[in-house]
């Protein structure tokens, strides 16, 4: 290095004698870009070498950053809840909802860019499911394609497919699937259980759940609800809402 900046110096000295044919002006120009060239190549490599450490260093930090951030995490949710999986052992039904709720919470942590539900239908309607799994107990498979922000209209469909899938966890079986899909001009939500059916021309009228909670919502906001079962059968609640404000 030091016979490098050595040789260096001499041809810019050399190259600063030279009398450029008795031209000063082309002489005062080109020396001190020749000599400022020379210096940036002695330098570069320098240079180089002292970009990459602190770009090193600070994908160091980040690296060390992230690892705390997640054993804090893990140890304020996944440990905390191992604990109390392991002392509910004796407890199926409620280590399966410790489970769920688990696996939720690590999903949202891994994508944390997740909209809220004023934000995101798809949010909304997942979170909706995911409160009605903790309060029954079942596992509800949950698909949505498309997104939007959650308007009126939106809302009430989520608000229905809610109450569609509460009836599902209370008197059918599992598997439950929510299949959703928004496009620009509906949005569609089904429900379906795996049974053991029944038939909708005999429900009670003094059970306002699927008349009132889903067929009315659904009317009253300008959508529709269809309701297809029978006895031994699974059942499936079609949901529809048209998105007018999107035309």
């Amino acid at each position: 290095m030091v016979v490098g900046v050595a040789l260096s110096i001499a041809a810019v000295g050399w190259f600063a004698q030279w009398d450029f044919g008795g031209r000063p002006l082309l002489r005062a120009i080109l020396v001190p870009v020749a000599a400022v060239g020379a210096a940036a190549l002695v330098l570069a490599p320098w240079w180089m070498r002292l970009i990459r450490q602190v770009s090193v260093e600070r994908e160091q930090r980040v690296r060390e950053f992230e690892r705390a951030e997640i054993a804090a995490h893990l140890h304020d949710s996944v440990l905390q809840t191992l604990t109390l999986i392991r002392a509910k052992s004796h407890e199926p039904e409620t280590v399966a909802r410790l489970a769920r709720a688990q696996e939720r919470d690590l999903r949202t942590y891994l994508y944390q860019d997740r909209r809220s539900e004023a934000d995101s239908v798809a949010t909304a309607l997942t979170t909706a499911m995911s409160e009605v799994e903790d309060a029954h107990g079942v596992a509800i498979d949950t698909v949505h394609v498309g997104d939007a922000p959650t308007t009126d209209a939106l809302r009430a469909v989520v608000r229905a497919a809610r109450e569609a899938a509460n009836n599902a966890a209370r008197h059918g079986s599992e598997p439950i699937s929510v299949y959703a899909e928004l496009t620009a001009s509906v949005y569609q939500v089904f429900v379906r259980d795996s049974g053991p059916g029944f038939d909708p021309a005999a429900v009670d009228p003094d059970r306002a759940g699927i008349r009132h909670s889903i067929i009315g919502r659904m009317e009253r906001n300008g959508g529709g609800a269809v309701v297809t079962s029978a006895p031994g059968e699974r059942t499936e609640v079609s949901i529809t809402m048209p998105r007018k404000e999107q035309r």
